[in-house]
């Protein structure tokens, strides 16, 4: 899923400190047009790290600065990335006409990650490549007074996109199980019962025509700090800091853990997650634009045909 790839000293810790994690190297690179689901993919139940034996998901085995797949370097990639837009658009726009004639399907991406893994740049790159009006994007914060009266999962029912759309969510159904782990703020049989939840909801968007393309975006805890520390020293991005950022930062094992604990519970079938390495943003972008043109292509949708006499239309437009 990931290869070792050389980088800074800094962006070999993958932890709190300490020594970096041993990373998995695949014996020979795919080739230029291999399919890149398969090597960010996590297995349906119980995770597998790369090179490892079934049991519970490390993320300290994926290597955040890799680039499994992906095109040789960031000016390569970057005109990878610009290269997907057309076939993009063309699949869109061939999905909504779809709808059109009664076609339920959709597409749903859900983008999770840490506090600067890039989920707000990463809608801003990937969603220029789409019709905006086919596009339903959210942003999910702490939950209103409103949301809170409500099940965690009705918030995220309002924001599916319709039949025809590409739904984008920044954050989403899973900080219920996520900042609830890591906050305490439920028990852990409702925690368990959550994981459950999360299941056959996804199951059943599926059933009714929803792709599901879950992505973590992940990063490293020095890259995280460089990213922070940008922010600080640039008073235009003064905005999206908060000190708040650096008590959760100190939180930086349990989240991992918690992560983990999703990847490894809600990872089936019908919703699989994918681990996106982060810390380079030019791969970042072009993975989740080529895991959605995979999806989209494995779709294949179609433009309807007419429901009128096209010929006679053409010889009465043409007597106007």
């Amino acid at each position: 899923m990931a290869r070792k790839t050389k980088q800074k000293d800094e962006n070999d810790k993958d932890g709190k400190g300490g020594k970096a994690p041993k990373r998995a190297g695949r014996a020979e690179p795919p080739a230029p047009d291999a399919p890149l689901r398969p090597l960010l993919r996590v297995p349906a139940g119980v995770g597998v790290p790369p090179g490892g034996s079934r049991g519970s998901i490390d993320l300290g085995a994926f290597d955040p600065a890799a680039t499994p797949g992906g095109p040789a370097g960031k000016a390569a990639g970057l005109a990878a990335t610009a290269q997907l837009a057309g076939p993009l658009a063309s699949l869109q726009e061939r999905l909504y006409a779809a709808s059109t004639a009664g076609d339920r399907r959709r597409v749903l991406l859900v983008l999770q990650g840490t506090d600067t893994s890039g989920k707000g740049g990463t809608v801003k790159h990937v969603a220029c490549l789409f019709n905006p009006s086919g596009c339903r994007i959210r942003a999910f914060k702490a939950p209103t007074p409103e949301e809170q009266s409500h099940p965690f999962l009705w918030r995220i029912k309002q924001a599916l996109p319709l039949p025809g759309e590409i739904g984008i969510f920044d954050r989403s159904h899973y900080e219920d199980v996520l900042i609830a782990r890591v906050r305490e703020l439920v028990s852990r049989s409702e925690l368990n019962r959550r994981y459950a939840q999360i299941n056959r909801f996804e199951e059943s968007l599926a059933q009714d025509g929803v792709t599901v393309v879950k992505v973590l975006l992940h990063i490293s805890y020095e890259e995280q700090r460089k990213r922070l520390l940008e922010r600080l020293d640039n008073p235009d991005k003064h905005w999206k800091f908060s000190p708040a950022d650096i008590d959760e930062r100190s939180l930086w094992p349990e989240y991992r853990h918690a992560y983990e604990l999703a990847l490894e519970r809600c990872s089936g079938d019908a919703a699989p997650w994918y681990v996106v390495p982060a810390d380079r943003k030019w791969y970042r972008n072009w993975a989740v634009s080529k895991l959605l043109l995979e999806h989209l292509e494995e779709m294949g949708p179609r433009y309807p045909e007419a429901g009128f006499d096209v010929e006679a239309c053409r010889a009465r437009l043409l007597e106007t």
